[in-house]
C-alpha cells in the first residue's frame, strides 16, 4: 500500500514534467534558431567586368489597353488603363531580364538599400519590380485610401497585409528566387504587379523605350531570360569577354 501511494504521489509530478517537456519542444519548433551565415560573396574584378544591353520589341499590332473601372472607390483617381502589354513605337515595356544561367556557384550579398514599391493612383508603381533574394522591399501607400497587399508566390511565403493612408512603409523580403511573382490588392481588384526575385544583381526591367542594361558581369557564357507576364519567356545566349559590351535584343509576338 505504501509503495502504491508513493507511485500515485509521483504521477502528477511526472505528468507536469512531460507537459513541460512538450511545451519546450513546441516553443523551439515555433521559434527556430537563426540560420548560420551563408558563404561569402564571390568577388568580381571590376577591371574585367562586362556589360550587356538591348531592346525588346513587340512584333505586329499592339493590343489596345483595357479600360479600368475604378468607380468603386472615389479616392482612386489615377490613369484607368491596364498595363498588361505596354508597347510604345514597337518597344515592349515591363519585360524582366535576368541572367538565368552561367554564374555557376557564385554567391552575392543582397544590397542593404531597399527597393521601393509605391501605390499611387490606385495602381502599383512600378508594374514590374526587380529585387535580390533577401533584399528589403519598402512598400509605400501614397493614396488617400487603404490598400491590401497580397503576393501569391509559389516558392516563397505568402502574406496578406493592409496598409492605411500615410501608414509607415511595410518592409518585406523574399528568401528564394522566384521570377514574376504576382502581387494583387484585395481592396482594389484591378491592382496587379509582378516582382522578379533573383539570386544575383544581374537583372533589369525594360522601360517604356523597351531598353535594358545589365552591367558588372564577369567574363563568361550566359543565358539571358526575357520574361513577360502575358507573352511568356525567351532565352538567349551570350558570351562576354573581359570589358565586353554586347547587345542582345529580343522580340515578342502577339499570342505568344
Amino acid at each position: 500500500m505504501k509503495t502504491r501511494m508513493r507511485i500515485l504521489g509521483l504521477t502528477p509530478l511526472l505528468v507536469l514534467a512531460l507537459l513541460a517537456g512538450c511545451g519546450k519542444k513546441e516553443t523551439a519548433e515555433e521559434q527556430p534558431a537563426a540560420n548560420p551565415a551563408g558563404p561569402a560573396a564571390t568577388p568580381i574584378d571590376p577591371a574585367t567586368a562586362a556589360t550587356v544591353t538591348g531592346t525588346v520589341k513587340f512584333e505586329g499590332t499592339a493590343p489596345k489597353a483595357a479600360k479600368i473601372d475604378m468607380s468603386q472607390d472615389p479616392n482612386c483617381t489615377g490613369t484607368n488603363t491596364a498595363e498588361t502589354v505596354v508597347v510604345n513605337g514597337g518597344n515592349l515595356a515591363n519585360v524582366f531580364v535576368y541572367v538565368k544561367d552561367g554564374l555557376g556557384n557564385r554567391t552575392f550579398d543582397a544590397p542593404k538599400e531597399p527597393v521601393t514599391l509605391n501605390q499611387s493612383g490606385c495602381k502599383y508603381k512600378p508594374h514590374v519590380l526587380g529585387a535580390m533574394a533577401g533584399q528589403t522591399i519598402s512598400i509605400v501607400n501614397s493614396d488617400p485610401t487603404t490598400h491590401n497587399i497580397h503576393p501569391t508566390p509559389k516558392d516563397n511565403r505568402e502574406w496578406n497585409e493592409s496598409q492605411a493612408p500615410k501608414a509607415p512603409p511595410l518592409e518585406k523580403s523574399f528568401a528564394r528566387q522566384e521570377v514574376m511573382m504576382p502581387v494583387q490588392c484585395n481592396q482594389h481588384p484591378w491592382m496587379r504587379m509582378y516582382i522578379g526575385v533573383v539570386k544575383s544583381p544581374f537583372y533589369a526591367v525594360t522601360g517604356a523605350d523597351g531598353k535594358y542594361e545589365i552591367k558588372g558581369l564577369p567574363p563568361g557564357d550566359y543565358t539571358l531570360a526575357f520574361v513577360h507576364e502575358r507573352l511568356g519567356e525567351q532565352d538567349q545566349k551570350v558570351t562576354l569577354g573581359a570589358k565586353d559590351s554586347k547587345t542582345v535584343d529580343a522580340s515578342f509576338k502577339p499570342g505568344a
